[in-house]
């Protein structure tokens, strides 16, 4: 099976997309001529044509507002953000609009836009380039939040998304644009609302999603080595729609449960999961829920601090052993 990056699978996503359905449409600021601000789109433009790889002006809520009005008469837009933290310029476009488009009109109309690019902190931008909204993105009824960890998963994922007749939330991280993994040739698709038990275990399950299951797997890898212990990993890979049950099924499997995202803790995911769990699984529980999470502060500047600022191995481990005790 080949080896390609994160980076390359998106794309590879995309271009099987742009062949199979004329109506699919790339746009975004530098998307075309720039090759995507982080080279996503590379390439695209010189196969497909400024007609279908679309560089917009540095205005999000315009070309996302487009993209809605592109998708309601029936395109399949593909919106590059250079930060997710630019989500917040179209606010209204997404979460007051495209949103409830297809509940308002007696599902007459519907509205597949995928808004994709990095929603994630550590690559020293400072606080308003650093944003992590899954949580946000998630209230809203009518989105789907998507949020890939590995090459295998941002292809198939993206692929469905794009198929998706509902606004997809495609978010990424920078830091794994360049983390190579298998990806299958040709075509194969990741269902939405599917979690992955990434690894098998019996002592602690382990839960999260993005670039913190890379994080949980090396944590994975501290515990067997130096306690013999074995950490159940959840990858969600989806948060909205969410699947709840196999989370139920590793808690009840475990009955101790390590919660682990790269947002802040306040009506943060973790948080929705610690209150399903407690709800729908307490009588297994055998200890606490616990929780790693981002520091509940704006993102650090300084490249050093900022790495502490965020979930890491050591982090996690010991999290897991205080879970364990």
């Amino acid at each position: 099976m080949p080896v390609i990056t994160y980076r390359e699978a998106l794309r590879a996503a995309m271009a099987e997309e742009l062949d199979r359905d004329p109506n699919v449409v790339i746009m975004g600021e530098e998307v075309g001529q720039f090759h995507g601000a982080y080279k996503v789109t590379e390439g695209l433009l010189a196969k497909y044509g400024p007609r279908r790889i679309v560089d917009t002006p540095i205005s999000e809520a315009g070309f996302i507002g487009m993209g809605i009005g592109g998708a309601m008469l029936g395109l399949r837009p593909v919106m590059e953000l250079m930060f997710f933290s630019f989500y917040s310029v179209a606010f209204d476009q997404i979460f007051n609009n495209a949103a409830n488009i297809r509940y308002m009109s007696g599902g007459l109309i519907n509205c597949p836009i995928v808004i994709r690019g990095p929603a994630n902190g550590g690559t020293n931008v400072g606080a308003t380039h650093s944003h992590t909204p899954e949580s946000i993105a998630a209230y809203h009824p009518g989105i789907k939040v998507v949020v890939p960890s590995t090459p295998y998963d941002a292809k198939g994922l993206l692929k469905s998304a794009i198929r998706d007749n509902d606004p997809v939330m495609f978010m990424e991280n920078t830091l794994l644009y360049g983390e190579s993994g298998e990806v299958p040739d040709g075509e194969y698709l990741v269902p939405l609302g599917s979690a992955k038990v990434m690894r098998e275990g019996g002592d602690i399950s382990i839960i999260g999603h993005g670039r913190a299951i890379q994080m949980a797997l090396k944590s994975a890898d501290l515990l067997k080595e130096k306690h013999n212990l074995n950490a159940e990993i959840i990858d969600l890979r989806s948060i909205r729609p969410l699947d709840v049950e196999t989370v139920l099924a590793s808690v009840r499997k475990t009955s101790r449960v390590l919660l682990v995202e790269e947002a802040k803790p306040f009506c943060s995911v973790s948080a929705m999961l610690a209150c399903i769990i407690q709800e729908k699984a307490f009588d297994y529980l055998d200890a606490p829920i616990r929780r790693v999470t981002s520091v509940d502060a704006p993102a650090i500047y300084s490249a050093p601090l900022e790495k502490e600022q965020l979930p890491t191995p050591q982090k996690i481990f010991d999290a897991a052993l205080a879970v364990l005790k």
